[in-house]
């Protein structure tokens, strides 16, 4: 029988988060932007003083750093930065095996990652997934608006992500490897599910939901 193999990005295939590598290399191309982030303090307190929402942060930090700019210029950095992941060492080797064992079986796999449209989609491909869902941003015509298209696909969103990818495959049975307490709620409605290199607290909220635990290094 096939499964349904969705693995998270940023902690579960990656050692680290890749969303501010890929912003501070898009600053070292382009230091003018460097400018534009005296708005960053404004948007940690208003972050912080307003409920902690990850997405319109994460949205702020994305316009403020690219906002406005061509398709071409992120295209460009977006390639550039993804292709060269493997020889920086960014993906843990665990769970590229793990992600090898999927494939060598023919299940379905799944990259379902809250980090952005801009260069994960990239990252689906370098790594031969077949379907790829992220967080996507908005544009005006050929220029980055930056504003989030979607939700934020992180916590009860990615739940509602898999209860659509169940719906789309109804004879398969599912898999989720995620790595953060944000991850737990969408990892109880699989049939199977592993929290790989979480913290003391994730470990914690998993025992508790009777998911199994394990380090990928």
């Amino acid at each position: 029988m096939r499964w349904v193999a969705i693995f998270d990005l940023d902690g579960t295939l990656t050692w680290h988060d890749s969303l501010m590598p890929f912003l501070r290399g898009y600053l070292g191309r382009h230091p003018g932007r460097l400018l534009r982030l005296w708005r960053l303090p404004i948007a940690l307190l208003v972050y912080a003083a307003t409920g902690r929402d990850r997405g319109l942060l994460k949205s702020r930090i994305i316009r403020m750093v690219m906002g406005g700019d061509t398709r071409a210029a992120i295209d460009t950095w977006a390639d550039a930065f993804v292709a060269a992941m493997p020889a920086r060492g960014a993906f843990r080797p665990g769970a590229l095996a793990a992600l090898q064992e999927h494939a060598r079986a023919g299940d379905l796999l799944v990259l379902l990652s809250a980090s952005p449209d801009l260069y994960v989609p990239r990252v689906g491909r370098l790594l031969h997934f077949d379907h790829v869902v992220c967080t996507e941003v908005a544009w005006r015509g050929d220029r980055l608006d930056g504003r989030l298209k979607t939700e934020n696909r992180r916590g009860e969103e990615k739940s509602r992500c898999i209860e659509r990818l169940r719906a789309e495959h109804p004879d398969m049975p599912v898999v989720a490897y995620g790595n953060s307490a944000s991850d737990i709620a969408h990892m109880s409605l699989v049939d199977r599910a592993l929290l790989v290199n979480g913290t003391t607290a994730a470990r914690r909220q998993a025992t508790a939901a009777g998911i199994p635990t394990a380090n990928w290094t």
